[in-house]
């Protein structure tokens, strides 16, 4: 039973020592030459088993063997992709686990009523893998028609009072549904109306921060 890291960087903000990092600090006991990765894909344009280091992933897992994630969306970016990427890895006696949150997908589990639980998890977190995606991509078209009509420079607005990882963290809690907007303010410390807003549009708080390049 062996537990592999899946590393997915698509930008030059994504690092692979970072994610490896983070499972680590999450108590992933993960080798050097168990970490699986593929630099410069689009989660959307791209399924796993499409990727150059995908397929290889595809090949080496083995029934008991542990599949690590920084989180769903470094599977893929389409609800469809997650969905059918987790099932079969679940099928194929494979346990999936996110560092974000500490979220274990295992397909032995025989009760229905854990089973539906389980699914309706993979579901949401499919969808938000997508929602997400969307609207980043919503916001860069915006934001090129804009730099391409003016100064950019001009339209910066208000620098974000967050960083990128409370945004990241603030999603992963609301998206848990275990705690109120106040209880996640006071987790990642920032103010209630803030996490309120990233709560309810995402993609503009991540375009604030690219805007900002922070």
């Amino acid at each position: 039973m062996t537990t592999f890291l899946y590393a997915r960087v698509s930008t030059a903000e994504q690092t692979l020592d970072h994610q490896l990092t983070q499972a680590r600090e999450a108590g992933f006991a993960i080798d050097d030459d168990h970490v699986i990765a593929d630099h410069g894909v689009s989660g959307v344009a791209t399924r796993l088993c499409e990727r150059e280091q995908g397929k290889r992933l595809f090949d080496l897992l083995r029934h008991g063997d542990t599949l690590v994630v920084r989180w769903v969306d470094r599977l893929g970016r389409r609800y469809d992709d997650v969905v059918e990427t987790i099932q079969h890895f679940m099928k194929k006696g494979v346990i999936v686990r996110t560092v974000i949150n500490g979220f274990t997908f295992d397909g032995s589990t025989k009760d229905p009523m854990q089973k539906a639980i389980r699914d309706s998890l993979i579901n949401f977190m499919a969808a938000m893998a997508q929602a997400q995606a969307e609207g980043a991509r919503d916001m860069q078209r915006a934001g090129i028609a804009l730099a391409k009509a003016s100064d950019q420079k001009a339209y910066r607005g208000r620098k974000p009072s967050f960083t990128r990882q409370q945004v990241e963290k603030v999603l992963a809690l609301a998206g848990q549904g275990a705690m109120n907007t106040s209880q996640i303010a006071k987790e990642v410390g920032l103010q209630r109306m803030a996490v309120t807003r990233i709560i309810l549009n995402p993609a503009n708080a991540k375009q604030q921060l690219a805007t900002w390049a922070m």
